[in-house]
Formats: structure tokens, C-alpha cells, sequence
């Protein structure tokens, strides 16, 4: 049996950052559509369950109510506290259920707390979320053929052909003895408090850690983009230190939110290799992947590296690609 699990964070692309930035609302109505179409291509290549979880929107399972599918489609009950736990609890359902391949919709905060809840996933990350560098914006219908695709294990299993890379995750150790990860950014912030969901202030920006320091794209990610580029497949993150406006500091305009853009000035940045531990002192807030979760003060740091150990995350365009040339979409005529 082959199966896959279409885990909907329903708050995503839905905040605050909408009224002060330039955002996009993505309505429950536009991710049914999303729903329906990932399953509509998982169905297709042949796929044998569907797994989603009930929440009170009804996302998915509206989505898939009528839709004549030949796979079956199975609804997992789970605890609902309506914040982003419930997104952890999903996971550990499908999980639970033996489920290896997940579709995400959500963003950055989405898919980081599924790496964080099951880090060996094989994860079809779809960008539904605000401030998205993780999840990609490629089109549900192939991402449902990709995810079924791997469930039914036509794929290589390691990265040879590209076909999925295993992530890159930001693991941070507090001084207190907590931990957390981020797949994207670590940013510590003046100034600030832990819940704020505002889009960032440049001018309370410290430093950051970036896996990924990409020019197109927005939030923190471009800060280390806009001069020195990083990929996913690099074996590398990217420290940048925030200036304070001196002649000597660089100054960039770049992107912080969609459409909102901020001059900051940056002091310097340099390449951080796997493995390698950096350490955040000082008074401030840490904000992981944009969720400010955790204080830090005179007596509380916080010590990162960056490491290879995430989930498996499929490149779309590239699974269609090996499985054509694997001859995967031919079917024999009846």
C-alpha cells in the first residue's frame, strides 16, 4: 500500500503582516483548491490512501469530499488547541499511521515545526504561507504526482539525480539547556518581544544566522542574499552582522516583507560551515523562522550550528524530469 498525508496549516498566510506589509491572503477557499489538486496528481500515478487530518475548517476534507478519487482517502482525528501545535500533533498522527511522504501547505513557521516533529520525513513543501524561502511555489497537480511518485518509492533514495536533497537545520542550544531548530533563519532582535507577528524593524535587527541567503527572495534570507549568495545545496550557512549606520558598513535596500521594503546596513558576514557553532549573547529576543519564541538575556545565550539532518525535501521539476526519463509516465495502451 502506498500512501501519502496533506497536512494544511489553516492560519497560514492569514496574519498581521498583511495589514502592514503587502501580502498576500490566502484564503481557506484558495488552499481547498490546492488540496484538491495535489490529490488529484497523487491519484493519478497511482497512489492508494490520502491521509489528512479534521480541523475546523475543513480544508482538506471539504476539498476531497466529492472528488472522485480512486485512492481512499482517510481522516485522522487529532487534538486541536487552534495554535501551532496542532500542526505537531498532525505530523505525529501521520506518522503514527506509518505515513513517510507529507505535502505541507504553509510557510516557513509551517514546515519547521514538521521538521521538528519528524525530521526524516520525505516532505513536498508547498508555499501558502507570508515571508516563504523553504516551501516552493510550483503547481499542486505535479507536486501530488512527485508526492505519490515517492510513496510508491520511484525515486533514488539518496541525492544523486537531485530528485530531493535533504535539508539543511539550524539547531539552537539556550544556555538554559532548551533547544529548538530553524530551517531557514535565526535572527536576534532589540527592542522586541516574544508573539510579536509585525513584519521586522530594521533598526532592531542584531545579527543573523541564514541556511539559505537567497537574493530573490523576501524576509531575512535576502539580507545575506542581497551580498553574498547561499544555497540549499551548500554546504554552508551565512553570519551577518547588522551595522549601525557607519561609513565603513554596507547599505542595501532589501525586501522584508512582500512589497515592504527597509535600508539596512550591514557590518560584515561570513560563510559558517556545517558543523561550525556561533553564539548569540546579549539582551534581546530570537526569532526562528519569524516566530519570536524565546528571550535572551545577559544570563541566557544561545549557541547554533548548522546541520544537514532535516527532512528529504523533493525539487518537483526535477522528480518530473528523472521520471520521464525513467519512463515512469508511459502506460501501456489497453
Amino acid at each position: 500500500m502506498s500512501a501519502i498525508a496533506i497536512c494544511v496549516n489553516p492560519m497560514s498566510g492569514r496574519d498581521v503582516r498583511r495589514i502592514a506589509a503587502r501580502a498576500t491572503n490566502m484564503t481557506h477557499e484558495a488552499k481547498r483548491d490546492i488540496v484538491a489538486r495535489i490529490a488529484a496528481g497523487a491519484d493519478s500515478v497511482g497512489v492508494n490512501e490520502i491521509y489528512i487530518v479534521d480541523e475546523p475548517f475543513r480544508i482538506a476534507s471539504m476539498a476531497l469530499e466529492w472528488m472522485p478519487l480512486r485512492a481512499k482517502v482517510v481522516s485522522l482525528g487529532v487534538e486541536l488547541r487552534h495554535d501551532a501545535s496542532d500542526t505537531e500533533r498532525a505530523v505525529q498522527a501521520f506518522v503514527s499511521e506509518g505515513i513517510a511522504v507529507v505535502v505541507s501547505l504553509g510557510g516557513d513557521g509551517t514546515n519547521r515545526i514538521i521538521a521538528r516533529s519528524a525530521p526524516d520525513l520525505d516532505l513536498v513543501p508547498l508555499s501558502t504561507g507570508t515571508n516563504n524561502v523553504f516551501p516552493s511555489m510550483v503547481e499542486p497537480t505535479t507536486a501530488g504526482m512527485v508526492a505519490g511518485l515517492a510513496a510508491m518509492k520511484r525515486f533514488p533514495d539518496d541525492s544523486a539525480f537531485g530528485v530531493r536533497t535533504r535539508a539543511k537545520v539550524l539547531h539552537a542550544t539556550f544556555s538554559d539547556g532548551d533547544s529548538d531548530i530553524a530551517l531557514i533563519d535565526a535572527v536576534q532582535l532589540r527592542d522586541d518581544y516574544v508573539g510579536n507577528l509585525l513584519p521586522y524593524d530594521e533598526a532592531k535587527i542584531m545579527r543573523i544566522l541564514l541556511t539559505r541567503a537567497l537574493p530573490d527572495t523576501v524576509g531575512m534570507s535576502p539580507l545575506g542574499g542581497l551580498v553574498s549568495v547561499v544555497e540549499e545545496t551548500d554546504d554552508f550557512g551565512l553570519l551577518v552582522e547588522i551595522g549601525d549606520n557607519k561609513e565603513s558598513d554596507t547599505f542595501i535596500k532589501a525586501p522584508l516583507s512582500p512589497g515592504f521594503f527597509k535600508e539596512v546596513a550591514i557590518s560584515r558576514s561570513q560563510k559558517v560551515v556545517l558543523g561550525e557553532k556561533v553564539t548569540f549573547e546579549g539582551d534581546g529576543i530570537l526569532a526562528l523562522d519569524g516566530d519570536r519564541e524565546h528571550r535572551l538575556a545577559n544570563e541566557r545565550s544561545v549557541s547554533m550550528s548548522i546541520r544537514r539532518d532535516g527532512p528529504w525535501v523533493y525539487d518537483v521539476g526535477a522528480a518530473m524530469r528523472y521520471a520521464v526519463a525513467e519512463g515512469m509516465m508511459l502506460r501501456p495502451s489497453q
